[in-house]
């Protein structure tokens, strides 16, 4: 099975406008996004509360490349069959968020969905070794989860780059959700990630009114990450 490695940027809807979420997303989509990244947050597993499956459910409407869901929340699997429904194509679950992780990952691919696990910064790349048949992303987080905005931990750099080694030629992309700008986007790529997930570094600077500037914005992102290619 083939993959796509092609970079994928993946705007995170947490930084965009709130009482807007329908126009930010067809205005991100129309400027060149790949996927929309949907952080959902339980206030317990990190601390932060954002997304229930009805509004999953709204923002599906207005998506027409990929919808990425990552699930911070713990416990998970009682929630995967309802965030599915809501029309996530991919769903992403924390290996820290419970005792069973390779089930959870069975759950997401039995709902339909392609199954994501994350790392904390803290947790390292082995932990994931057992799962590797079992999962079509691995999410390292660059920052600690729960809110956006937060400056990259470059430590992870190194994990990035042995779970490149690990996953050999498995179909697996590897996604960084955490201060993701156009200077750490290359460090990110030449390790060995494809799917970048970007938040401030998309929305500063415009809005529904501007698009424009989150076109800016992607391009620059994807541009850097390019070159890290060579």
């Amino acid at each position: 099975m083939t993959i796509d490695r092609s970079i994928k940027i993946a705007p995170s809807i947490l930084s965009a406008d709130f009482a807007n979420f329908g126009a930010e997303i067809r205005a991100i989509e129309a400027e060149g996004a790949d996927w929309v990244h949907v952080d959902v947050m339980d206030g317990h597993f990190v601390p932060n509360l954002t997304f229930g499956p009805p509004a999953v459910a709204a923002f599906r409407k207005h998506v027409t490349t990929v919808m990425d869901v990552h699930l911070m929340i713990a416990p998970v699997d009682a929630y995967i069959e309802a965030y599915a429904a809501a029309g996530a194509d991919i769903i992403t679950a924390h290996i820290e968020a419970g005792p069973h992780t390779h089930r959870t990952m069975q759950a997401i691919r039995a709902s339909g969905a392609k199954a994501g696990v994350a790392l904390n910064p803290g947790t390292p790349a082995e932990a994931v070794e057992y799962l590797l048949d079992m999962v079509d992303m691995i999410c390292v987080m660059t920052v600690n989860p729960g809110f956006g905005g937060q400056k990259f931990i470059h430590s992870q750099i190194d994990k990035i780059a042995k779970l490149r080694a690990m996953i050999g030629d498995r179909p697996i992309h590897i996604e960084i959700d955490g201060g993701v700008t156009v200077e750490t986007a290359p460090l990110v790529v030449a390790a060995g990630a494809d799917v970048l997930v970007a938040g401030s570094a998309v929305f500063k600077g415009g809005s529904v009114d501007a698009p424009g500037v989150y076109g800016e914005n992607i391009r620059a992102i994807r541009k850097a990450a390019g070159d890290a290619r060579g």
